[in-house]
């Protein structure tokens, strides 16, 4: 993929999506060493990065393909991205969703339109129904991370930061299926190959951590993660290869190292954070070689959080070790 459609993919998505801020911490400074610039993603138009991505997509698509409608799989941030770009296209979209995805995101994807199925108790199950449903009655499946033009839709978020902040050093990255690590990567590679990537995932849905480090134990068949944005069992064909080739480094964080993040922001900087959008500031807060006299760029992916579980997290944070790892 060329820097060039990069590029051209930042001039489409700019027509939709706002233009993000960094914010800084002082606190969160002093907490790990080195000045970390969070690219705050959760004020997004739908409340996340992968309108982004979604936005890109149906741009490519001809009159034909939009006739047909779309079809798509999502724990609710995709969802909510492409129902709300289907609605300004006049695009008939169907989208399956698991049956515990957060209400808040359910609620928010039948808002704009959408017709929605709930199937299974994970995102895998929800993406098997979607599949089935393409190949029944037809449409435009469009994947929420293992497609190249969603890709470079994501990719837009680092060329943001890289023009925003262009002494960064590193970028952390929560990561799912991959796309958004792939396209922040890409990005990144092409016109700064000098800065870091990152990726971290959830110790308890790290597919795409184990293919990085080559740790595979078994393929996971479920997983489990307040982090639902990033919770995915299979990890992309088209998104592995990519980071294996062009990422750094990756880790994983703990649910109630998410958990204390989640806190973090809400009581310390006044902001909403979901789970896969707090992964990256775990990261940092508990890696502290990550930040430690650096210039360090954090997703913050999304803030989609299902108001009622406020206490779990609260409760989970309570037993996080403030020891970090070195």
């Amino acid at each position: 993929m060329t820097a060039e459609r990069l590029f051209h993919a930042l001039e489409e998505v700019s027509k939709i999506a706002h233009r993000t801020p960094l914010k800084q911490s002082t606190t969160l400074n002093k907490w790990t060493g080195g000045k970390v610039y969070m690219k705050l993603e959760n004020l997004q138009k739908t409340g996340s990065f992968k309108l982004r991505g979604a936005y890109y997509k149906v741009s490519t698509l001809n009159e034909l393909d939009c006739a047909r409608g779309v079809i798509a799989a999502s724990a609710g941030n995709h969802a909510q991205g492409l129902a709300l770009t289907c609605s300004l296209r006049g695009i008939k979209s169907k989208i399956f969703m698991p049956e515990n995805a957060p209400l808040s995101k359910v609620d928010a994807v039948r808002s704009y339109g959408a017709d929605i199925v709930l199937e299974g108790d994970n995102y895998q199950a929800a993406y098997e129904a979607a599949k089935r449903e393409e190949e029944k009655n037809g449409g435009v499946f469009v994947h929420p991370f293992d497609d190249y033009d969603v890709i470079a839709g994501q990719s837009t978020v680092a060329l943001e930061m890289l023009q925003q902040k262009p002494e960064l050093k590193t970028i952390v990255v929560p990561v799912g299926g991959g796309g958004l690590l792939a396209g922040i990567a890409l990005a990144v590679k092409s016109i700064r190959p000098d800065v870091r990537v990152v990726g971290v995932q959830s110790a308890n849905a790290s597919a795409v951590y184990q293919a990085f480090t080559g740790t595979t134990r078994k393929t996971l068949t479920r997983c489990t993660s307040i982090a639902d944005g990033i919770a995915v069992v299979k990890p992309g064909e088209i998104t592995v290869p990519l980071i294996s080739k062009y990422v750094d480094e990756m880790v994983t964080v703990t649910e109630e190292q998410i958990a204390y993040a989640m806190m973090f922001m809400l009581e310390r900087e006044k902001v909403v954070v979901e789970g896969a959008g707090a992964a990256s500031l775990a990261a940092v807060m508990f890696h502290s070689h990550l930040a430690l006299n650096q210039q360090v760029g954090l997703i913050i992916s999304g803030g989609n959080v299902d108001p009622i579980k406020w206490s779990l997290y609260k409760g989970m944070a309570d037993k996080v070790n403030l020891k970090r790892i070195s």
